[in-house]
């Protein structure tokens, strides 16, 4: 039976990662907390694929707006960080990625991605799978799809900032707009 994650704490991570200047370094969950922010994790499949650079890219690109929410971002999949940082260094009209403003984490083990409910075991990668979770460690939000389709920057963004507003925000509620309550 699938478990419910939206208004339960969110289970705790410890990562290696591609830091983004370009080392290795951790990101956990805990430490996001401690520093009283919200973290937006999401999970892709694999490096080096098609669908993956191109939201990955995008999400990069604004990293300045999840900034100023308060947000930091951590792209994860079940890759090592060798392979992450390969790709970092890979040109995007390679097949790359190039350099982010965000880091990728490693789970090599595969352990977050089941813990999120995202992995397919039998091919050992992740569901696209995104989580908001607020800077108490609660899960306020998750989103899982096919690996075929790549999510959308605007509506992360949105989801957040209505979630920020602790207001009730009706459909196609848009940030500065009032909320029901």
């Amino acid at each position: 039976m699938a478990e419910r994650l939206v208004g339960t704490q969110a289970p705790r991570f410890e990562m290696e990662a591609v830091m983004p200047n370009q080392t290795f370094g951790k990101v956990s969950l805990e430490k996001n907390i401690e520093d009283d922010k919200w973290t937006v994790l999401f999970f892709y499949p694999m490096d080096f694929t098609f669908v993956c650079p191109t939201e990955i890219v995008a999400i990069s690109a604004r990293t300045d707006e999840f900034d100023a929410l308060n947000a930091r971002i951590i792209g994860a999949s079940t890759d090592t960080i060798h392979s992450h940082l390969a790709w970092t260094n890979t040109p995007i009209k390679e097949g790359g990625i190039g350099k982010l403003n965000y880091p990728l984490a490693a789970d090599t083990n595969h352990q977050v991605a089941s813990d999120y409910g995202v992995l397919i075991e039998e091919e050992g990668v992740a569901l696209r799978g995104l989580f908001i979770i607020n800077p108490k460690g609660e899960i306020q939000y998750e989103v899982v799809h096919h690996n075929n389709i790549g999510r959308e920057v605007d509506e992360v963004l949105r989801v957040l900032q209505a979630l920020q507003t602790g207001g009730l925000c009706p459909i196609n509620w848009q940030p500065g707009e009032k909320t029901i309550v």
